[in-house]
């Protein structure tokens, strides 16, 4: 991939206009078919074999709910989508989870709110992989502190084990993300709280999670307040070290995605959904950079991959939930308005 440089500039005036992106809209390459009820989150699994045949997963937020796999053309994939799940939130794909000494499968894992548990299917045969759901925030006694929301899965480079850290509706500062190891034995596979950690300003809510493999960092919308940043590696303590962002957002702060380029350049994007815009941050200083509108309204989540598709997507994909039941693809370059 050729090298790509994304351009500092501060949009002047962008912090005080009103509801409403006063930028040029970018329109989407792709929108999806519509989902039954209320899109939310997206993920993106790129086919070792074949990237043309990737799956962007969507989960429809409702009681009759689903997690939607989609075509790069936007079609739903029947067969790959996984439905009557009770009001699924966020999603989130890991590679290469060890299954047994021989055998590693890619996953997703999400959130059934209603049920208070997360989910975890391989990729792509969508087979279950959690005896029907792993419970979470079991030691909560408040059932609304148990409703799971948000979800980012950590594969830690020390040695290959894979997280889930989770979100809820509510919970208290200092604890409210829970995060889970997930491992397998003979007997199947098993989730088990390993720390609790999150401070929240007890404002909104922490909904919108997303973790940098990379440099085993967690980032997290504190929504009316700012992005947070922590270390994912439990070992690593639940030390905050950053608050930032804040003062780029009109109201809440919501989903995260991390743009990790071959050359080395990380941005971190994040939806201002009032807004109707993505704000890019750098991974270096957590400086902000720019502000793109995509011309999605009240977007949730979002998600990002840097390597060619097909032709629609030489330079990545770009996935963005849209408030009309349905998402927007984007080429990466167009996304970002890169030059």
């Amino acid at each position: 991939m050729k090298k790509i440089y994304i351009p500092f500039i501060l949009v002047l005036g962008m912090v005080s206009c009103k509801k409403g992106s006063k930028l040029p809209a970018i329109a989407p390459d792709i929108i999806t078919e519509k989902t039954p009820n209320d899109t939310d989150d997206p993920a993106i699994w790129i086919n070792p074999e074949d990237a043309s045949k990737s799956i962007v997963f969507g989960t429809d937020k409702e009681t009759n709910g689903g997690v939607y796999a989609f075509d790069l053309n936007g079609k739903i994939i029947e067969e790959k989508s996984i439905k009557n799940i009770q009001r699924p939130n966020n999603v989130d794909v890991e590679y290469g989870f060890q299954l047994n000494d021989s055998v590693a499968v890619d996953i997703i894992a999400f959130t059934e709110r209603e049920k208070q548990q997360i989910r975890l299917f391989s990729v792509p045969d969508m087979k279950p992989l959690d005896g029907g759901g792993f419970p979470v925030f079991e030691d909560e006694t408040e059932v609304e502190q148990r409703l799971a929301m948000g979800i980012s899965l950590y594969k830690s480079p020390k040695d290959s084990s894979v997280y889930a850290i989770v979100g809820r509706k509510i919970g208290p500062s200092g604890s409210y993300l829970y995060q889970y190891k997930l491992e397998s034995d003979s007997s199947g596979v098993s989730a088990h709280l390993v720390r609790k950690f999150g401070s929240f300003t007890g404002g909104k809510e922490i909904e919108a999670i997303a973790v940098d493999n990379e440099m085993g960092y967690v980032y997290y919308s504190d929504e009316g307040e700012c992005i947070k940043k922590y270390y994912a590696e439990p070992s690593m303590g639940n030390e905050e070290l950053a608050c930032f962002g804040g003062e780029h957002f009109l109201e809440d702060i919501e989903g995260i995605a991390i743009a990790r380029y071959p050359n080395g350049e990380v941005y971190i994007i994040v939806s201002d959904q009032q807004r109707g815009q993505f704000n890019i941050f750098s991974r270096e200083d957590n400086s902000f950079i720019k502000a793109v509108n995509l011309s999605t309204t009240e977007t949730d989540g979002c998600d990002v991959v840097t390597v060619p598709l097909n032709d629609t997507f030489p330079n990545g994909l770009f996935a963005a939930m849209n408030d009309q039941k349905d998402f927007y693809f984007y080429d990466l370059n167009k996304a970002l308005d890169l030059e």
